[in-house]
């Protein structure tokens, strides 16, 4: 069973960049599909940005595309996001997650789950 632990949240402006990551732990991540989800207050968790096992294929949602970029360095036991050209709407708690098997860009599907990191982008 793997642990995830985020970092590297924080409060930056409008246009700012920031760098999540999201260090694993009690397996070797590499046999898991993992990435990033997030949740505002008030709405339902949602799908950012994933990468399979061996970085072949990365899906990013439309909202962050062209600005969010997801990669992992399985020998690190790592999973980054790296976030430019943030908007005060990418405001929300990230959580890093993962999964055995294929890639998925739906939360249920993801059985493990880090405690999150707050990132808060003003205006």
């Amino acid at each position: 069973q793997v642990r995830l632990v985020e970092s590297g949240g924080g409060l930056v402006q409008a246009g700012d960049s920031l760098r999540l990551s999201c260090a694993a732990s009690g397996d070797t991540v590499s046999a898991y599909s993992a990435g990033w989800f997030r949740q505002a207050p008030g709405k339902e968790r949602e799908f950012v940005a994933v990468i399979s096992r061996a970085s072949l294929v990365a899906l990013v949602a439309d909202s962050v595309k062209g600005r969010f970029t997801v990669s992992r360095d399985n020998a690190k036991n790592t999973v980054s996001l790296e976030m430019n050209i943030l908007k005060v709407e990418d405001t929300a708690v990230y959580y890093c997650a993962a999964r055995l098997g294929s890639i998925k860009n739906l939360v249920k599907e993801y059985e493990y789950w880090g405690q999150g990191t707050q990132v808060t982008v003003s205006s």
